[in-house]
């Protein structure tokens, strides 16, 4: 979608500074560089930290932000104890020449390290307006991901500096990178979230599907602040878990609304959800920014290796109404418990679309990995008919379907449905993969009549 050139034009855009100033001498710790007109000969690849960086280690005082929303990068970084990770996916190894565009307050003085893998660079940052300041040369062994971190040593001032972009040069290893290349779209803010990944099931065509069931599973490690593990969606709504801090979980159902707003307080009367019934200690109320509207959600402490069923039901009413009704089941308690039960307007319809998906909604958070795994997915028509739901397609959202992430897989693993995103890691599955699993012919037992 973006093209090399216009790339090219962007970096001579930004780095083409002081007229008056042709010759720009940058001390290292090694021999100077001299760079005309503050850009360096050869062709370069920007990485804005925008959409690319993280604060990956730090302690409680840490003040550090990164700016996902504009193009300020990297402010605030006065804590020697923070490390900045900034990602890349390479397609070739060799020698690179990292540059970073960077600045200090007026009157002050810096010294930070750039590392990659096990190779260090120590720099004294000393310009007080925004130049590209050569860091150094780095060897990329491996082919994918790369991680470039950013620490502060010594400063005179306030803060280490600020750091809008990595700029890399290198033969071959700057051709075809993966990363996130502008914020069109809020790409900055998604990317740093991370690829969003679903599996779309095929469900059995001519069929009433009243319920949806289906069992998910976390495994130790994956269950990443910021996590939703969507186990049972459909066309009008979703329903699983989610990670919310490091001190509560969830478990989310949610319903659209027919009216297409982002606002909640913009709907009509008559297309409001209207709630029903709703689970003890089950909390209700409107959702926005990402369609709108009836959300309710059950604090309760889910844990990893451990495996949680959701009972989803769809009944048409003859009002032009669908009532949309979400069970949750916990081993540790042995029972079904109602999350909620909502009516949406202006729908008559069973259940359509059915499919799980993993996504971060924490954009600090988009570094790390989260993995889920579904089995045993079942539909049942409302004359009490089961079809197992043993064929899915894996997809993924925007920032996967244009590659400005690749740390997204997902499929079939120990005769279970996967997905996984998030991280840096170099596995990949090709999107619009369709997958078969051998089917378990495992229906499920449930006592409808004694659903609460």
């Amino acid at each position: 979608m973006i093209k090399y050139l216009t790339c090219i034009a962007s970096i001579v855009a930004i780095f083409s500074c002081s007229k008056n100033e042709n010759l720009k001498l940058i001390k290292t710790d090694a021999t100077p560089t001299i760079v005309v007109n503050n850009v360096a000969e050869g062709q370069k690849v920007t990485i804005p930290l925008g959409g690319n960086a993280y604060i990956t280690t730090s302690d409680n005082s840490f003040t550090e932000k990164i700016d996902d929303r504009g193009a300020t990068g990297l402010t605030n970084w006065t804590n020697a104890n923070t490390v900045v990770s900034v990602y890349f996916k390479v397609q070739d190894i060799g020698k690179v020449n990292l540059y970073l565009r960077a600045k200090v307050d007026e009157g002050s003085l810096s010294e930070i390290k750039v590392s990659i893998g096990g190779q260090t660079i120590i720099k004294k940052l000393t310009n007080t307006g925004f130049d590209t300041v050569s860091i150094g040369e780095f060897e990329i062994n491996v082919k994918g991901y790369v991680k470039v971190d950013l620490q502060g040593i010594t400063k005179t001032g306030v803060n280490f500096g600020n750091v809008t972009d990595l700029v890399l040069q290198g033969n071959k290893v700057t051709d075809n990178l993966i990363y996130v290349k502008d914020n069109e779209s809020s790409n900055y803010y998604w990317g740093r979230r991370g690829p969003s990944v679903h599996l779309a099931y095929q469900a059995p065509t001519e069929f009433n599907a009243e319920w949806f069931y289906n069992e998910l599973t976390i495994p130790a490690g994956g269950d990443v602040v910021g996590s939703y593990f969507m186990a049972n969606g459909f066309a009008e709504g979703y329903f699983g878990i989610q990670v919310n801090s490091a001190s509560e979980r969830r478990v989310l159902f949610s319903v659209w609304s027919p009216f297409k707003t982002d606002n909640p307080s913009a709907i009509p009367d008559d297309e409001k959800i209207i709630l029903l019934k709703k689970g003890a200690n089950v909390k209700t109320g409107e959702f926005g920014n990402e369609g709108s509207g009836g959300q309710s959600y059950l604090v309760y402490n889910w844990k990893p290796e451990t495996t949680y069923k959701f009972l989803l039901k769809g009944q048409p009413t003859t009002d032009n109404y669908t009532i949309y009704t979400a069970y949750f089941y916990a081993p540790e308690l042995n029972s079904w418990q109602i999350i909620a039960s909502f009516k949406r307007p202006k729908t008559q319809t069973y259940l359509k679309r059915m499919h799980s998906f993993l996504e971060n909604f924490n954009n600090t958070k988009g570094y790390l990995t989260r993995i889920a795994n579904y089995d045993n997915a079942w539909v049942r028509s409302e004359t009490g008919v089961w079809k197992e739901l043993n064929v899915a397609k894996f997809t993924g959202d925007n920032i996967a379907r244009i590659n400005f992430r690749n740390d997204f897989s997902g499929g079939i693993r120990d005769g279970k449905f996967f997905l996984r995103n998030g991280g840096f890691y170099n596995e990949s599955t090709s999107l619009n993969s369709l997958f078969t699993k051998p089917a378990k012919n495992k229906t499920p037992v449930i006592d409808f009549n004694q659903l609460p």
